[in-house]
């Protein structure tokens, strides 16, 4: 096999194709992941767990795989890396927590299977805050996660680790989960694509429950083709999932950039988010970028609230307290005391009560539904305003002014909500003091196919597609 001098900006796309040719080493490139995930973890703390020498040892049978020209599975030798969030078998979990420091589960779920059967090979775990419950990746075992364009700020959360790593180039594509943006968040902030797929698209198998409604795995990468990838890897049924999709809608191989014709609406604000300047006018970059290339571009006025974000909060904290409320009786002194606040709520709160937050949601999509009848997607901030500093913390970003808006930092939640529309974040630009900003594509119900084929129309057609590529293949700042 040629080597080349380094592998860490090529997407998992280009990867498996030059491993599959015999162009490159899979052996090679496994190596040049460890050395790479060697040098940033000092400065970013993007890794729980490493695995150098079983990776390694799969990257040489890879190799020989491909030497006898065994047939070989679409990630067939590429590293990637698993948020210490979901279980690896044999493989230490902690979910960022003292409560499961030592927990060593006896199987992988679903996603994990089918992502190693395609050829992947795990390199290491990445790093999340307690229970992912939080945008800023920073956890009582592990720390804080820092962001590689400004070590000063944070990734995002909950799937940061992931996000850093694929931004600094550790690997090609990680996975995360999703409950209130937790893969878009961190997409956003570190420059990167992430994907929250619609409902059941991949199976969610585990949690306690399989009738969740706000719950996704999904791909943060560098490319829309490596998302696509990901998706076309680890989708489909299983009745470990009782919500997976029996029949999902095919993606096509590579993924369209073609929008002539489609109609995409627009919202700046969501219509209570106060948004910064810098993410407002790249939003516009973008809108404008795809009016160019053929969309039907429409600004709507979507008439939401800040009630959107608090049901989700009240639903998150139930969620959280009824996974994880039975680990304060021992472990509450050393936890997180804003996990310990939120699960303290949900396990407040009345059935009721919670019951009637559907009825937020059901109001909340009344007033998407006939835009996207007549639109097939809708664009938006991901994030209402740039990485902030490492140390903040979500309730410096809960403040309702006047005039009813909200001065938050995430615009990724209410779209948990409405779990049926898949949500893909693209970056959008960069601020002048040289921050990602990103925007959103929510799609139809269930239609991920033209939500990716609306970020590779963005990805094609802005400046930044090949800028942000490069922090892959250069040192961290």
């Amino acid at each position: 096999m040629t080597t080349r001098s380094n592998s860490c900006s090529l997407s998992a796309t280009e990867l498996a194709a030059l491993i599959r040719n015999k162009e490159i080493s899979p052996v090679e490139v496994v190596e040049q992941s460890l050395e790479r995930i060697e040098t940033v973890q000092p400065r970013l703390n993007c890794f729980a767990f490493t695995y150098p020498e079983e990776a390694k040892d799969l990257a040489q049978k890879a190799e020989d795989a491909v030497m006898r020209d065994e047939h070989l599975g679409p990630l067939h030798g590429v590293p990637i890396a698993i948020k210490d969030f979901t279980p690896t078998k044999g493989k230490r979990t902690t979910r960022g927590s003292y409560a499961f420091e030592n927990w060593i589960p006896d199987e992988d779920p679903v996603i994990v299977r089918r992502l190693l059967g395609a050829g992947a090979i795990m390199v290491g775990k990445t790093t999340t805050p307690e229970f992912a419950y939080s945008g800023f990746t920073r956890s009582p075992l592990w720390g804080d996660t820092l962001n590689p364009w400004d070590t000063t700020k944070t990734t995002g959360g909950s799937s940061g680790g992931s996000g850093a790593a694929v931004a600094a180039g550790c690997v090609p594509l990680a996975e995360g989960t999703d409950m209130g943006g937790s893969v878009r968040i961190p997409a956003a902030l570190c420059g990167i694509v992430g994907l929250k797929p619609s409902i059941g698209r991949i199976p969610m198998d585990i949690l306690n429950t399989v009738f969740d409604n706000i719950s996704h795995f999904g791909p943060l990468t560098r490319t829309v083709d490596d998302a696509a990838l990901f998706l076309r890897v680890t989708e489909g049924p299983d009745s470990g999932d009782i919500q997976s999709q029996i029949a999902p809608a095919p993606i096509a191989d590579p993924v369209p950039g073609d929008v002539r014709g489609l109609r995409v609406a627009l919202s700046r604000d969501l219509g209570f988010y106060a948004v910064d300047d810098n993410v407002a006018a790249n939003l516009q970059t973008a809108a404008d970028a795809l009016s160019d290339a053929g969309a039907i571009v429409e600004e709507v006025r979507l008439d939401w609230s800040v009630d959107v974000v608090t049901a989700w909060v009240r639903i998150w904290s139930v969620v959280l307290a009824a996974a994880f409320g039975d680990t304060l009786a021992d472990f509450r002194d050393k936890m997180d005391p804003n996990v310990v606040r939120l699960i303290e709520k949900g396990l407040a709160m009345d059935a009721v009560k919670y019951r009637k937050i559907e009825e937020v949601r059901t109001r909340q999509w009344m007033v998407l539904a006939p835009i996207l009848e007549r639109c097939d997607a809708l664009i938006c901030p991901t994030m209402a305003r740039p990485a902030p500093a490492y140390d903040a913390s979500d309730a410096d970003f809960i403040k309702t002014d006047d005039a009813g808006r909200l001065h938050g930092l995430d615009m990724t939640s209410p779209f948990n909500n409405i779990a049926q529309c898949p949500v893909l974040t693209v970056p959008s630009g960069m601020t002048p003091a040289g921050l990602p900003t990103a925007v959103q594509i929510v799609g139809r119900r269930f239609d991920d196919p033209t939500v990716l084929r609306i970020g590779r129309a963005l990805e094609l057609a802005l400046p930044w597609a090949n800028g942000l590529r490069t922090l892959a293949a250069s040192e961290i700042n």
